[in-house]
């Protein structure tokens, strides 16, 4: 079955967005894996050992909200799991990018949180980037992990093993992990020059106020993505 126009316009934006990840070095041979909700219900994901690099249109896989195959055709990516938990638990949610930027990734390896409110940008565009415990690739251990943080976050760094980040639109997502390795980049130099200082109590309350009068949402979401009380 041909897909629909929907579906289409879905692999062609991922196919977009793997040539990006690749280019910038986010990724690299057959590491990470993208996926996007389609309208009813079912999820088109990329398949085992798919190149985001190179993607085509026959390295798509759509399955059910349960992980069943939609038809025949290729394995979908072994992180499915990781995928469904994202969509079950974040409704509002219409795309995943899982990506292995090396600079936010080896932030985990050396057990070093890129949580703290340090970047004005990234405090009002992402709130605070999560971390989820390490679990091992492709099992199911994954998708508990990550449920455990994705409710506040839409950017999570998984412990030894990449980054994922959520969005309304596969662009969308890409956006936020380009701008956690960008973020990652910017911590990493500043630690090599001297003492990093989270942004202060009165300096969040101002960017509250930014954040809300840029629409992107209440105070009090500005504060629940930092995971603080506002006040």
């Amino acid at each position: 079955m041909p897909p629909t126009n929907l579906a289409q316009a879905l692999q062609d934006a991922m196919i977009d967005v793997g040539r990006r990840l690749h280019a910038r070095g986010l990724v690299a041979a057959s590491d990470g894996n993208l996926s996007a909700r389609l309208e009813d219900g079912g999820i088109l994901i990329t398949a085992s050992g798919a190149h985001l690099g190179e993607l085509t249109q026959d390295d798509f896989v759509c399955v059910m909200a349960d992980g069943t195959p939609a038809g025949a055709g290729r394995a979908p990516s072994s992180e499915m799991p990781l995928h469904l938990s994202v969509y079950r638990l974040r409704p509002e949610v219409w795309a995943v990018v899982h990506a292995h930027p090396p600079i936010a990734t080896a932030f985990s390896f050396a057990g070093l949180p890129l949580d703290e409110p340090v970047i004005p940008e990234v405090v009002v565009a992402l709130g605070r980037i999560g971390l989820a415990p390490y679990a091992t690739p492709g099992s199911s251990e994954g998708a508990d992990a990550i449920a455990r943080v994705i409710a506040a976050h839409d950017a999570i760094v998984l412990e030894r093993h990449g980054v994922v980040t959520v969005g309304g639109a596969p662009l969308d997502a890409y956006w936020k992990m380009e701008k956690v390795e960008h973020a990652a980049d910017i911590l990493f130099r500043a630690r090599l020059l001297g003492r990093v200082t989270p942004l202060s109590r009165d300096e969040l309350e101002r960017l509250a106020s930014l954040f809300e009068r840029m629409k992107l949402g209440t105070r009090d979401d500005f504060w629940r993505r930092l995971g603080t009380r506002s006040g």
